[in-house]
């Protein structure tokens, strides 16, 4: 294992196939997926390109194409939720398996649309998408694979990752989207990816020789049917299948991130890491746009500000950045409701701080902040969530988060309320200190906050 402890800042390098091979658990839960999809796409995909002699530089770049072909999937789910009135990812993931013919598509829309609403809502939503359902699906496609190839630039991957992640969608007939490409002028990496994606999906709903018939039915249609000749030669091996369950997925498919090519990241790549899936997970919903970016920010002053070293303080950063990842795993329909939630939807709702101490876990220079950013709703006096920690037992980090959390939430829009301004917000807050709040950490936060 390459990397070293981060928890105190110190200079880290780390495998960049380890890193975002843990990473990529957050970008299934966003699709919906399986965990594992991202990471077992790559190894279809990999194999294939293996197959086809592609060179190790290009491999690399496959790798990674497929590994984060999903980076742009938080952008569009409030959109899909507003617009089917459905659960972001129960549709994203049911829509997964639905065959390519127009028929196909419509009884998916008409079976998931608004389907627990009164039925002239309904009616009207139907109606909706079926006058406007090109510009939708331009739409939903457009903002997913331009967000998705911005924030792998972020990553600072090359042009030929980023336009493979942009044209994901496109389908070898020229019906795919954003720009309507056809055979060849579809970039290799993204016909690989495609196929690799649709193969693991159908081999997790139904087995080998469901994924494998559909790759057929959708050859020269979708996928490229020289490649899918590939994939089905490749697929006849129960090994190729086999593999995809077996234990070590992380281990194995990083072996087909080629040795020659190996990217080791230091604190300054860590750090636009951690920012790139901040800026994911602040796409989920319209009402969280920058926070992730805004709360690490004034995390970092707010730990100089009390005392910390710049090495402690950046770690604080990065936990700022990614303290809401489990919230990719979370409904829109909860994220950006305007009412109370259920307690079913709050229970699902507090379950995001598990599901962010479970995925920063997986990340072995990021572990040591798993606690730290998972415990950000967790209060002096006992009464937080996920674990109930009080007093000593909330680190002086997570108190430094929260702080800066709650501040910027209450002076952000939120579905059911609008913006507090400062000096209010500073006056909801005091009324926390010493109970949800610590002393020091709003004395400090409101020295900074009126210095503008």
């Amino acid at each position: 294992m390459l990397h070293q402890s981060i928890a105190a800042g110190e200079v880290a390098y780390t495998s960049l196939a380890e890193l975002l091979g843990s990473f990529s658990y957050a970008l299934d839960i966003t699709e919906g997926q399986p965990a594992g999809h991202s990471l077992r796409s790559a190894l279809i995909g990999s194999r294939i390109g293996r197959a086809i002699g592609l060179s190790a530089s290009e491999r690399h770049s496959l790798y990674y194409t497929i590994l984060l072909k999903d980076l742009g999937c938080s952008s569009n789910a409030a959109r899909i939720c507003e617009l089917y009135q459905a659960d972001d990812r129960a549709f994203k993931h049911g829509y997964k398996t639905v065959g390519t013919s127009l028929a196909a598509t419509l009884v998916f829309i008409f079976s998931r649309t608004a389907a627990r609403a009164p039925w002239r809502e309904r009616a009207s939503a139907i109606g909706h998408i079926l006058r406007n359902g090109d510009d939708i699906a331009q739409d939903l496609i457009v903002t997913r694979c331009t967000r998705g190839a911005d924030i792998a630039r972020t990553l600072r991957f090359d042009e030929s990752v980023c336009e493979g992640i942009f044209h994901l969608d496109e389908h070898w007939d020229g019906s795919g989207r954003p720009s309507h490409l056809r055979g060849d002028a579809i970039p290799l990496f993204s016909r690989i990816a495609l196929l690799a994606q649709i193969a693991d999906v159908f081999h997790e709903h139904a087995g080998a020789q469901a994924a494998m018939d559909e790759l057929r039915r959708r050859a020269g249609v979708w996928l490229d049917p020289e490649l899918v000749d590939v994939a089905c030669r490749l697929g006849a091996e129960e090994s190729f299948w086999s593999e995809l369950q077996a234990p070590g997925l992380e281990a194995r498919a990083a072996v087909f991130a080629p040795p020659t090519e190996a990217v080791l990241v230091d604190d300054d790549y860590l750090d636009d890491i951690a920012r790139a899936f901040g800026e994911v997970i602040d796409a989920k919903s319209p009402f969280t746009a920058g926070h992730s970016s805004r709360v690490a920010d004034l995390s970092s002053s707010l730990s100089l500000s009390l005392g910390l070293d710049q090495g402690a303080s950046r770690s604080v950063r990065r936990a700022a950045y990614l303290h809401d990842v489990g919230k990719l795993g979370v409904s829109n329909n909860i994220l950006d409701k305007p009412a109370g939630l259920t307690d079913p939807e709050w229970q699902e709702m507090r379950a995001h701080a598990d599901h962010t101490r479970e995925i920063l876990g997986r990340i072995g220079p990021l572990a040591a902040l798993a606690d730290t950013a998972a415990a950000h709703h967790e209060r002096l006096d006992g009464r937080g969530y996920p674990l109930g920690l009080s007093g000593s037992n909330v680190s002086l980090e997570t108190r430094i988060i929260t702080t800066c959390d709650f501040f910027d939430a209450i002076t952000a829009d939120r579905p059911y309320r609008s913006a507090m301004g400062l000096d209010a917000a500073l006056g909801v807050m005091k009324q926390e200190v010493g109970t949800a709040l610590d002393p020091l950490c709003f004395d400090a936060l409101e020295a900074i906050a009126k210095q503008g």
